[in-house]
């Protein structure tokens, strides 16, 4: 074939790991990998047998979402959260990240005279790719008050993530909105680790309006769904009715069964608390056995990743150790942006028992990990 003139993929950050994978492995026990925040623990039985029954698979499902499937995800904002949003106002999406990737080019077909997204500097890999797939300017920013006039005028949205992944910080969601609003730009709160807020209440940015936002929310940590793809998107009811129309135009569409499955989970918060509980005792225990070798890093304010400084600032070199030393591979933070590259980032995403090998490995003696005891939604 002719050598490729246009878009050439970059390699896809978490195959980088593959010769770490393959030094972890060697140790008795195998790897323990903590480079992807895949769950690991089961999703409720309710939730699972609503996909096999509901009898959805026959007929296309709406694209924008079944009205139960509607209702259940305003239910769970309103009951967990105290926001109220019009189940009208919902649509569905495939997990979030198609829809995370897909909107800078559907918000440009929509304002073809801008061309920028901003996105924060240390942040998940696909909010610059999506902009880079929509040709469009991927513009990193460190806080709103570093963000120029001329990236400003230019920018078809802004992009917010909290609880953050990677670094668990809580953004100022308020301000983000009032932000976007005097400027006349949409802003785009990636909401999916709101359940796992441990400094205060998990918030939104509908919270204070829907005008000139959408909140993106998803089941895939929520309720260990990630590979059912059940999420939503809700808020400024003109932007959530255009998307809604542009992705039924495209064909995409959740899964009946997977509507029915997602119903059920919304309604259902007990194994939300039972999962804050499991992360929250690994987040420690895994904080216990990083200090073990030098690395203390602070419980993050959300989310369940440890965002570990690196010694002398290499994180590759920090990376190496851990698969040669505890059989754990770990991402590099340069994967979130240049300006991540002196942490790893740890994900608490496998059972407890794997962790506690890690630990021994480390030295650390089973049991010496503090439980800090249950966390209600309210968080500690």
């Amino acid at each position: 074939m002719n050598e490729p003139r246009g878009f050439e993929p970059p390699p896809y950050p978490y195959d980088r790991l593959d010769d770490l994978r393959a030094v972890a492995a060697g140790l008795p026990g195998g790897a323990v990998d903590l480079s992807i925040g895949t769950p690991c623990d089961p999703p409720p039985d309710a939730v699972v047998a609503a996909l096999g029954s509901s009898g959805a698979e026959r007929g296309y499902p709406a694209s924008v979402g079944t009205p139960a499937f509607r209702a259940a995800a305003a239910g769970w904002l309103e009951r967990r959260f105290g926001v109220e949003v019009d189940p009208q106002h919902v649509a569905a999406c495939m997990g979030t990240k198609e829809l995370v990737a897909g909107v800078p080019h559907w918000l440009r077909l929509r304002t073809p005279d801008r061309d920028t997204v901003l996105y924060p500097q240390i942040s998940y890999p696909s909010y610059a790719m999506g902009a880079t797939l929509a040709g469009c300017r991927a513009v990193p920013y460190a806080g709103l008050d570093d963000i120029s006039a001329p990236d400003a005028e230019r920018a078809l949205c802004l992009w917010v993530n909290s609880p953050a992944n990677p670094t668990g910080r809580l953004d100022d969601l308020a301000a983000a909105a009032a932000w976007g609003r005097a400027r006349g730009v949409p802003v785009l709160s990636d909401e999916c680790y709101i359940e796992f807020t441990w400094q205060g209440a998990g918030r939104t940015i509908v919270a204070d309006g829907p005008d000139g936002v959408l909140a993106v929310h998803s089941l895939s940590k929520r309720s260990n769904l990630a590979g059912v793809r059940a999420g939503f998107y809700t808020g400024d009811p003109d932007l959530v009715h255009y998307l809604a129309e542009v992705r039924k135009h495209a064909g995409f569409m959740v899964p009946g069964p997977v509507q029915a499955a997602a119903v059920v989970a919304f309604d259902d918060d007990r194994h939300v608390d039972e999962q804050r509980d499991r992360y929250r005792h690994r987040l420690d225990l895994l904080r216990a056995a990083l200090a073990a070798i030098g690395v203390d890093c602070p419980l993050p304010a959300g989310a369940f990743y440890l965002w570990a400084p690196a010694p002398g600032g290499d994180a590759w070199a920090l990376a190496r150790r851990l698969a040669a030393e505890a059989g754990v591979v770990v991402s590099p933070g340069e994967f979130y942006g240049p300006a991540g590259a002196a942490h790893v980032r740890v994900a608490a995403v496998q059972p407890d028992a794997r962790l506690d090998l890690v630990a021994r490995r480390l030295g650390v003696a089973a049991g010496d990990s503090p439980h800090a005891g249950p966390a209600g939604p309210g968080g500690d």
